[in-house]
């Protein structure tokens, strides 16, 4: 989001839609001062096609109405559950205990994939709950075709230190396993891709705008200002690096908004 730090104003918080397979900004949408992601979610929905895309959303996104809202827009939505979300959290973590993880488990791991980049070892296991569809706390909830657990298991190369997480999922897709774990693997893209790049490269916490319509405008500029930097493939400098190109050279400046290239 954007923010206002002075101190006779309280944040501006943005929320944004993020394209994983492009890496690019769809959307954003200003949270009302008295109003919540929950009711801006739907409302930055409304302007986008997302016909046939998996929508992802953390636990603030898991709500029937956003979900519904995705269903209409017609596309699938991949939410996380956690435990603020009450019965129906306890209701899936019980079962998920029980057969995913308990010594009598009777679920095997839908997907199972590893990863050692980074200078650490991860372990991904997904696995499908077909039983929680007719959990009591999930009965109504819309479109719901999948519940899922996931567990990662972190460890650092060389060292003997562990630790392990499971998060829960509900989803409409009815896409194979591995393609779901994808989609939540890249979820949390939107914070190197969007977020840190808003912070180190624009210096977006540092803005000392106090107009709150000048604030949103410039967030709105600086996302559009990424998607066309990151478009222009014509030089392997960094983002900073090109935007510190644009402002010494005119010639590279429109070709970047203009997305030609000149040799």
């Amino acid at each position: 989001g954007s923010f206002d730090r002075g101190r006779t104003q309280g944040p501006l918080h943005v929320i944004s839609a993020w394209a994983c397979d492009r890496n690019l900004v769809l959307g954003q949408r200003q949270v009302g001062d008295k109003s919540n992601e929950i009711t801006a979610i739907p409302e930055l929905l409304d302007v986008l096609d997302v016909k046939g895309a998996i929508v992802t959303l953390d636990a603030m996104g898991c709500q029937t109405a956003i979900a519904s809202k995705i269903l209409e827009k017609e596309a699938d939505y991949l939410v996380t559950l956690k435990a603020n979300h009450g019965k129906k959290h306890s209701a899936v973590r019980a079962l998920c205990d029980t057969t995913c993880f308990g010594p009598l488990a009777t679920q095997q791991a839908a997907h199972d994939e590893f990863d050692d980049g980074h200078g650490r070892l991860v372990r991904r296991r997904v696995f499908l709950c077909p039983d929680a569809l007719a959990l009591e706390p999930l009965r109504n909830w819309p479109g719901l075709k999948s519940v899922l657990a996931v567990e990662t298991i972190r460890s650092v190369k060389g060292s003997d230190k562990t630790d392990a997480e499971i998060r829960y999922f509900l989803s409409s897709s009815m896409e194979p396993p591995d393609v779901l774990a994808k989609a939540i693997r890249r979820h949390w893209q939107i914070e190197n891709g969007l977020h840190w790049v808003l912070d180190v490269t624009f210096n977006e916490d540092h803005c000392r705008i106090r107009d709150r319509t000048a604030v949103r405008n410039f967030a709105l500029l600086r996302k559009i200002a990424i998607n066309l930097v990151r478009r222009h493939q014509s030089s392997k400098a960094s983002l900073k690096g090109r935007r510190k190109m644009a402002a010494w050279n005119n010639q590279y400046m429109e070709q970047i908004l203009t997305g030609v290239f000149h040799a």
